[in-house]
Parts: structure tokens; sequence; C-alpha cells
């Protein structure tokens, strides 16, 4: 299988999240989404806002749940949901606890974005099998390479 490179998309969390607690299946709590830019050959957008509900398991994996509202520069608006996981490796917890970064391969992160659009000139993205690999930014945040099989 070949994977072509689609988009960058980078995401700004707010710096404290909503402390949800610990259920049956570990801790969550909630990110609010800030803003970010997603960029590339066919789509270049605005991230408006949105969310991140994470889960913290017992075996050292970040479950992300992320959901977005997403403004492209030609004004039309996406919706986009992805589940991953990050291994809270050292890396990734010195970076969380520092407000530093991490560089791509630094841990495994990896999602798969869902976008949904009624923008006819972005119908191909409602069909359209995305896979990201992540890593962390200061301030916080994250940054994706986002493929596509091809």
């Amino acid at each position: 299988m070949k994977l072509v490179e689609e988009f960058i998309a980078t995401i700004y969390l707010q710096k404290q999240p909503l402390e949800i607690g610990t259920g049956p299946v570990g801790t969550r709590r909630y990110f609010e989404v800030t803003g970010g830019k997603i960029i590339g050959d066919r789509i270049n957008a605005n991230i408006l806002g949105g969310g991140e509900w994470a889960l913290i398991g017992p075996d050292g994996f970040l479950r992300p749940d992320v959901r977005l509202q997403v403004e492209t520069n030609d004004g039309a608006l996406l919706y986009i949901h992805y589940l991953g996981l990050l291994e809270l490796n050292e890396a990734v917890l010195s970076a969380i606890q520092n407000g530093t970064g991490t560089d791509f391969g630094d841990q495994y992160f990896y999602t798969n974005p869902q976008i949904e659009t009624g923008a006819e000139q972005y119908a191909w993205l409602n069909t359209t099998f995305f896979i990201g690999e992540g890593h962390i930014l200061p301030d916080p945040g994250v940054e994706y390479r986002v493929w596509r099989p091809a």
C-alpha cells in the first residue's frame, strides 16, 4: 500500500484540562481546542474550535477522542472526528510536564481522522480514509501529518 501525504494539522489546546475523573476504563480529561490550522495541497483551513475527551488507560496509553469545527479558506465548513492512540512514554510525559514538545517518532501516536462536509468542492473528504501520525507541541498542542491510501 502506498500512502500519500494529504495535509498537516496543527491543533492548539487549553493549558488546563477539566478533570472529569477516574471511571471503570481509566481517567477522563477534557481539553478545549482553541484553534489551529490545516495546510495541504488540496485543503487549507482554520480550526474554529472543538474538544478532546482524552481517556488515560491503565495500560500507559492515552486515547484521544477529538471533534473539530473547521472552516476552509474558501468558506466551506467541515466536521472532523478522530480517535487514536498515544503512548505515554518518557518523552511524552516529560514534554507534558515541562511544557515542551516531542518529535515525530518519539512516541507511538496515531489517529484516524474522519471528515464530513456538505461543500461540493470537498466532497472527496467524505469518502477518504485518513491516517495521522502525531507529536506533542508546546503551548500545548499537537501536530499531525495526515496521509491517505493511494
